[in-house]
């Protein structure tokens, strides 16, 4: 299967301060492989911020939604929550592609 070669965006530059274990806790990240650079190491973590972010907005819009059902929608859902339960017993939607 070819791949198509990816072409790198300029990165803007920036320059700052920061905390000395914030940077010891960057560095670790290099020295686990997980990232090659300290550039790299603050888009992982900024990613996983905004994953997390995303989350919590959906788990409150999640609770909201279910506050508003009627109790006969309510019902319906929970029915439908476990039939989908079940159906995905194993799966783990953070490592599925």
């Amino acid at each position: 299967m070819a791949t198509k070669a990816t072409t790198r965006l300029p990165r803007p530059k920036i320059s700052t301060t920061v905390a000395p274990e914030t940077l010891s806790y960057l560095e670790k990240l290099i020295s686990k492989g997980e990232v090659h650079t300290i550039a790299e190491a603050i888009d992982l973590l900024v990613e996983r911020l905004q994953s997390a972010e995303s989350r919590e907005r959906l788990e409150l819009d999640t609770a909201a939604y279910f506050e508003r059902l009627s109790p006969e929608a309510l019902a319906e859902e929970s029915d439908l929550a476990a039939v989908l339960s079940a159906s995905t017993r194993g799966l783990d939607f953070d490592r599925e592609p």
